[in-house]
């Protein structure tokens, strides 16, 4: 076994999925919630995104070959989905609609499906990555490493998670409305990369 190579395959996964640059958007995502609340969401979170990045590293390559779907169109279209939401945070659309229904939880503002399972954990960069590592070797024990790694990085996440309500409580609501318009502004940026590297890799710039 080449422990070099799944070091690789971990360091990999790390920077693409960034859990410490995840943890702060996450509580810009959960604004109010409670300590329990935001377990929930961020425990539901995880289970979608290893889903989905376990689904991908196993059939991603023929799933989306089959459908005649492009890594680069798959970028792109996620891109375009997290814009959407940085407009939500830097307007404080979703705070606003939160405080408004404060009578009762509405699905609709539950984050854990969309934006953090996908595209922020399990985005088409780390669905490319996963794809990219298990297809270097088709033998059982390689694709389990690689899957091990996954979850390795994806459990980061969760010690980063259960760490947001202390620090939103440190933070105060003024600044984390200051987080939130920052960090919105970080993820308009990020969208547009992921569209520009989309239109990259499509060869229409080529």
């Amino acid at each position: 076994m080449d422990i070099a190579l799944y070091i690789t395959a971990f360091v990999t996964l790390f920077v693409v999925i960034d859990p410490i640059g995840l943890a702060p958007i996450f509580i810009a995502l959960t604004p109010g919630m409670s300590g329990a609340e935001r377990r929930r969401i961020g425990l539901r979170s995880l289970i979608i995104a290893a889903i989905l990045l376990t689904l991908f590293g196993l059939t991603g390559d023929a799933i989306l070959s089959g459908i005649g779907i492009s890594i680069s169109a798959f970028r792109i279209a996620g891109g375009l989905l997290l814009f959407l939401t940085a407009l939500d945070m830097l307007f404080e659309r979703r705070t606003e609609r939160r405080e408004g229904q404060a009578e009762g939880d509405d699905p609709g503002h539950d984050p854990s499906v969309f934006p953090l399972a996908m595209p922020l954990l399990a985005g088409p960069g780390a669905l490319a990555t996963m794809i990219l590592l298990v297809g270097d070797n088709q033998g059982v024990g390689h694709v389990v490493m690689v899957h091990v790694m996954m979850l390795a990085v994806l459990a980061i996440c969760m010690v980063l998670f259960m760490l947001a309500t202390p620090l939103a409580r440190a933070l105060g609501r003024t600044g984390t409305m200051v987080v939130t318009r920052l960090l919105g502004m970080l993820l308009a940026a990020l969208s547009v990369q992921f569209v520009i590297d989309g239109l990259i890799g499509s060869g229409l710039f080529g």
